[in-house]
């Protein structure tokens, strides 16, 4: 029967329905790398300079190290006026111009190394360090799997404790992760990392969660 909310009344009885959810843990083979460029000055064309100058220097550290361009995403030079609020008064402190990056780099063993190197070129602001793995989609249809393998031993278990036999499914319901997240706390999804105060990248765990409905059979 339905066990979705904390009602214990059965609006339409019609059969078992159960939830299950796995996760499957692997090793991240790559990391996305958030950073931004964030420069104040007087004048907006000073600005715009200083911060595409610094763009410029992050994109040739990059290539430095063998990253292609294909694999750094850069926004658009952003501008807008900065003030600082002191009681009833506000003072103009100049111009904000920032652009921000999106760094994808698969030789992990860089990672600690690119950070450095993209602060020193300009990079003021660390946003994320983001670790990934590039076979997702097939680790995500493992864990589907897996899923509705325990959704129907769960299902199993009742059936047999309530003195009837499971018939064929009839209903089958995806949960996302971000519901999984939400209301079955403990099969989220992302990346777990090592220690603290370091880059150790740890594991990522993609999970799936699914709801089995099955027609019951009376012994």
């Amino acid at each position: 029967m339905s066990g979705m909310n904390d009602t214990q009344e059965i609006d339409r009885p019609w059969g078992a329905s159960v939830f299950g959810a796995a996760s499957v843990d692997a090793a991240p083979d790559l990391a996305r790398l958030r950073v931004a460029i964030k420069q104040i000055r007087p004048k907006p064309g000073e600005a715009f300079e200083v911060t595409r100058n610094a763009v410029n220097q992050v994109r040739e550290v990059l290539r430095g190290h063998g990253i292609a361009d294909a694999a750094v995403s850069t926004s658009r030079l952003n501008l807008k006026s900065v003030w600082n609020f002191i009681g009833n008064k506000r003072e103009f402190l100049g111009y904000e111009c920032t652009s921000s990056f999106v760094i994808e780099l698969r030789e992990l063993e860089l990672l600690e190394t690119v950070v450095i190197d993209v602060v020193e070129a300009g990079a003021n602001q660390v946003d994320a360090v983001e670790f990934d793995v590039s076979t997702k989609k097939a680790l995500r249809a493992e864990a589907r799997e897996a899923a509705v393998t325990a959704a129907k031993e769960k299902a199993e278990i009742y059936a047999r404790a309530a003195g009837v036999r499971l018939g064929p499914v009839i209903h089958i319901k995806d949960i996302d992760s971000e519901q999984l997240q939400v209301n079955y706390r403990g099969h989220t999804g992302g990346s777990v990392g090592g220690g603290e105060g370091d880059l150790t990248p740890g594991k990522v765990s993609v999970s799936a969660g699914v709801v089995l409905g099955f027609a019951l059979i009376g012994e």
